[in-house]
């Protein structure tokens, strides 16, 4: 099969995902959700108009000059509304929060009173409405506040309560299935033997899963046998995952067996090969409702990988407004040669000048292996296939890694 271009590679993986089930969740787990419809308000806030000031409650004709002196007829606290009416020399004290009494059309901050007993004089003239939170400058009953789509963040969750909503309609979350191949592969804290090494790749895709959203179940490594591969596949499906996301064993040697187990359960692949770098042996198929993506082993190559094409994958089933990846404009910190016929995802330190332009510094290592320069990097530099050289000070595009 010939390379498939990325473009193509992530519109095979996004073809038909649809966001899941919605489900209503109390607001207190409501965090990072998605919203499933359109949330709209169930109260007028403020209710009434309120008080912005401690101060006095007034008819802002009655103190409109320097010196006029008034009446104190009442006290509003919050949640302590004054009963009766202000009127002509009268006023109410009140305080933040309070609700302005009828007939009083101003507030008069106490700084600028003089207090003797029940009199007032007045030291700054009032202004209609200064000092008022109107009823509704919020937002009103059925207005529509939250969007579906919107992923929720905390000031998104204080909106809802202000709203009234105790509970929330949400997308479910992905369940993403992550199984590692290889014989070669220990857990960390284990000494490796001859030819071994620690595995890495699990533990920056849990944390990539679950950053946009997703709940992950982990299956371990499988050993470098067909049976081995072929029950990890069976207990993705068993547990119910949304998406089964391989590591390793990805490309086409007597010890790659991922793609043999995945057809010989019945996977239809749409792609094995992309024409990319890092990550041109990654895989792509479906069985029944389940999704399944293999990423090659290679550290760089698999968080490369996940990172453009797992992560739109869980943002679409997620119901995500936004699910592609912005790219932004940077300047090159250095020459780059020109490219060949795969699109390149150079790892690339960013920094920025004083007068806010982004500068791309591409590590001097691109190995797909090398672990401290992923980590190092704020970003993946794109080079389109058959890139020109480029000079320091060009403009590039850029895709920010998570921070």
């Amino acid at each position: 099969m010939a390379l498939m271009p990325v473009s193509d590679a992530l519109a095979a993986v996004l073809a038909g995902a649809e966001p899941l089930l919605e489900e209503t969740i109390s607001l207190d787990q409501a965090y990072h959700r998605v919203l499933a419809r359109d949330v709209a308000a169930r109260r007028t806030q403020p209710p009434e108009a309120m008080s912005a000031m401690d101060g006095y409650a007034v008819r802002a004709a009655d103190a409109a000059t320097i010196d006029s002196e008034l009446t104190v007829i009442g006290e509003v606290a919050a949640g302590r509304p004054f009963a009766g009416l202000v009127g002509a020399g009268e006023a109410v004290r009140i305080f933040t929060g309070g609700v302005v009494p009828a007939g009083a059309d101003a507030v008069v901050i106490q700084e600028d009173t003089v207090a003797d007993g029940k009199r007032i004089t007045i030291k700054e003239a009032a202004i209609p409405g200064r000092h008022i939170r109107r009823a509704g400058i919020d937002f009103a009953e059925g207005d529509v506040l939250l969007c579906k789509g919107t992923r929720l963040t905390e000031r998104d969750l204080a909106l809802a309560a202000g709203m009234n909503h105790p509970h929330l309609p949400v997308q479910r979350r992905p369940k993403v299935a992550i199984l590692a191949t290889g014989d070669e592969l220990v857990i960390p804290g284990v000494a490796p033997g001859p030819g071994q090494i620690v595995y890495s790749n699990g533990y920056a895709l849990h944390a990539l899963a679950r950053q946009e959203g997703a709940d992950t179940i982990d299956l371990g490594v499988a050993a470098d046998t067909l049976e081995a591969t072929t029950a990890g596949i069976r207990e993705a499906r068993q547990s119910g995952a949304d998406i089964l996301i391989t590591t390793g064993g990805a490309s086409v040697g007597d010890h790659d067996l991922v793609q043999q187990a995945l057809k010989a359960e019945g996977i239809a692949m749409s792609f094995w090969k992309i024409a990319m770098r890092p990550g041109k042996p990654m895989m792509h198929g479906r069985l029944g409702a389940m999704r399944v993506i293999g990423l090659p082993g290679n550290p760089v190559s698999s968080y490369v990988c996940a990172f453009l094409f797992m992560v739109p994958l869980i943002r679409a089933l997620s119901g995500r407004t936004m699910i592609h990846h912005r790219r932004e404009r940077a300047v090159l910190g250095r020459d780059l040669n020109a490219n060949d016929q795969r699109e390149d995802y150079l790892r690339a330190r960013l920094e920025r000048r004083d007068d806010g332009t982004l500068i791309a510094l591409p590590v001097d290592h691109q190995d797909s292996s090398l672990l401290a320069n992923l980590a190092a990097a704020q970003a993946l530099l794109v080079r389109a296939p058959f890139a020109p050289k480029a000079e320091a000070g060009s403009v590039c595009e850029v895709l920010l890694l998570p921070a």
